[in-house]
């Protein structure tokens, strides 16, 4: 039996339960990310300084960008396979992931013994790095599907537990830190609400993603990636990634000791302007259109970014990172949200591939700025020897001057799309401005979910 045009197909689903274990999930990845934005100095100094010293920066940068790797493989392989296994299963698969990645890092000394800790740490962080990508994959098109009409808003909006889940993870171990717990007891938070949404997703019915809702044929989702336009955005994602996160996994190591406060405080703060200004995207969407709004946020992200190079002091690092939050606050959900209002057809496929560029940009500019990094502090310390034996202020100061050189290099990755982002917009306000495109459901469709 065929149903009628205007009945909501997804009446059946308890949107509210659905959207609440989207944030959870995304949360937990949230709180992964702001802990090991603490812990990474922590990791670099238990792992790498005793083995590797000179070369410890880039060696933590390549294990924590693996975990991205994790993530883009996750999304790229999950995406156009998430209507065959469904959303219940793919999620439920994450928390497996975000559970067995984190014990891995945790017995990474015992474990050990069987192979190099570089390789424990890598299957460790790949295994987190899968869970998150998985995450990504259902909660993205889920928000879509649920609010096809609403999309850049509460894309926005679920996407402010990313920076919620960063200030709740970096709040407790910022907090453990303070009572000398250390980076062992920090990073197992993680494991508590990986459980949770977990167990949350046993009995929940998951809807059809909104392209088999409208019956759209796989054939045509495919088709949707060779548009000229939605290849321009997916090439910018690796850009707007890159500007977000990248910076953000870099933190303590980075500004630590050039601002005179931790950097897992300027972080949390950022994290906190996110998730308010998030609630307002729906606003300035409308008012700019996606696309201006994500012009302003690479000219405020750039400018941020070189800000923080130059930040000397708590009072300059939280300006500049105020600057750079502003800016790169919208940029993920509304990439996201533009592929998807102007290619509906495109279903998971096209948002998964937004996010599997955006991961695979963090999988290779991690390891640059860490290399960037151990490449300033040699050139600056006079050679490696000289560098291992400098101690106290002069180390601090040579490791401060590093990490400005590598914020500076990554400043210019969101200058670029100010050019790209510029003529979309022109292009879109030629055209008599935007529009997100429509997809009508076939009424003599019926599709189940899981």
């Amino acid at each position: 039996m065929s149903a009628p045009p205007n009945v909501d197909r997804h009446a059946d689903y308890n949107k509210p339960k659905l959207f609440l274990l989207s944030v959870i999930a995304l949360a937990t990845a949230g709180m992964a990310f702001g802990i090991r934005g603490d812990i990474n100095g922590s990791l670099q100094a238990h792992f790498f300084d005793p083995v590797d010293p000179a070369n410890s920066a880039r060696l933590i940068g390549e294990v924590v960008g693996i975990l991205f790797l994790g993530f883009a493989f996750a999304i790229a392989i999950g995406s156009p396979l998430l209507d065959f296994f469904g959303m219940a299963r793919l999620l439920g698969l994450s928390a497996v992931c975000f559970i067995g990645g984190t014990l891995t890092v945790l017995f990474a000394d015992q474990l050990k013994g069987s192979l190099p800790v570089y390789w424990v740490l890598w299957a460790g962080m790949l295994a987190t790095g899968i869970g998150q990508g998985l995450v990504e994959t259902v909660i993205n098109p889920l928000a879509a599907t649920l609010y096809p009409e609403d999309k850049t808003h509460r894309l926005n909006v679920l996407h402010a537990w990313w920076p919620g889940g960063i200030i709740i993870g970096g709040l407790i171990s910022y907090g453990m830190g303070k009572m000398d717990w250390g980076w062992q007891a920090k990073l197992a938070v993680v494991l508590l609400p990986a459980l949770i949404y977990g167990a949350m997703i046993l009995g929940t019915k998951f809807p059809p993603t909104e392209r088999v809702a409208a019956g759209v044929p796989a054939r045509q989702m495919f088709k949707e990636l060779a548009r000229p336009l939605f290849i321009i955005l997916w090439l910018s994602m690796f850009l707007t990634a890159a500007a977000e996160l990248a910076p953000g996994q870099w933190v303590d190591i980075a500004l630590t000791r050039t601002v005179g406060m931790k950097g897992i405080i300027l972080l949390i703060y950022v994290s906190g302007l996110m998730f308010v200004m998030r609630h307002f995207a729906g606003t300035l969407a409308h008012k700019l259109s996606p696309i201006g709004l994500l012009w302003v946020s690479c000219f405020l992200a750039s400018a941020g970014l070189l800000l923080l190079s130059v930040a000397n002091s708590p009072i300059t690092g939280l300006l500049a990172a105020t600057v750079w939050g502003t800016g790169v606050c919208y940029m993920w959900p509304t990439m996201l949200a533009s592929a998807s209002e102007r290619f509906p057809r495109g279903g998971a496929l096209l948002i998964g591939l937004m996010g599997t560029a955006g991961t695979l940009s963090i999988k290779f500019v991690l390891p640059w700025m860490g290399g960037i990094f151990d490449k300033t502090k040699i050139r600056l310390a006079g050679g490696e020897d000289a560098f291992k034996a400098l101690s106290g202020d002069k180390l601090n100061e040579v490791l401060g001057a590093a990490a400005q050189k590598s914020f500076q290099m990554v400043a210019i990755l969101p200058a670029i799309l100010l050019v790209v982002f510029g003529a979309i917009w022109l292009y879109d306000r030629a055209r008599g401005g935007y529009k997100a495109e429509k997809i009508v459901a076939d009424p003599g469709i019926v599709p189940t979910g899981n």
